[in-house]
C-alpha cells in the first residue's frame, strides 16, 4: 500500500503489458485491458496528470488513442516511440522530507493492482 500526500501527483504508466495486454493489437489484432485498470483510472482523480509510454509505433497511435477512448481509458500525454529498455524516474525530495517518486515493477500482463491512500499529515 503506497502512502501519499494529498497533493496532486503525475502517474506515469507504461501501455503494453501494464494496462493492456502485451503485444495484443499485434498477436490478436486488437487490445484488451487488463484487469483492475478500468477501477484504478476511474479513481484517480481528476486533478492528476497521466501519462502514457509506449514503445509502439506512431503508426499504431490512432489505434490506441481510440481504443483508450472507447474504454475511458484518460490520459493527458501519450509518448509513443520509446525504447524498450528500462525506464528510469528520477525527482528531488521536497525540502519536508516527502518523497516524490516511486517505481512498481508488476508482473507483466496481470492485474494491474495499485493501492494507496491519501495521508493527509504529508
Amino acid at each position: 500500500m503506497l502512502e501519499l500526500s494529498p497533493l496532486n501527483k503525475t502517474w506515469i504508466f507504461d501501455v503494453d503489458g501494464t494496462i493492456v495486454k502485451h503485444n495484443g493489437y499485434l498477436t490478436d489484432g486488437f487490445d484488451t485491458l487488463l484487469d483492475g485498470v478500468v477501477d484504478l483510472f476511474k479513481n484517480l482523480p481528476k486533478e492528476d496528470k497521466i501519462i502514457l509510454l509506449t514503445a509502439r509505433e506512431k503508426e499504431h497511435l490512432n489505434d490506441l488513442k481510440n481504443f483508450l477512448k472507447e474504454n475511458n481509458i484518460r490520459y493527458d500525454y501519450l509518448l509513443t516511440d520509446m525504447p524498450t529498455g528500462e525506464r528510469i524516474l528520477i525527482n528531488d525530495k521536497k525540502p519536508s522530507g516527502l518523497k516524490t517518486a516511486y517505481a512498481i515493477n508488476k508482473k507483466r500482463n496481470c492485474a494491474l493492482d495499485i493501492r494507496y491512500e491519501i495521508n493527509e499529515d504529508l
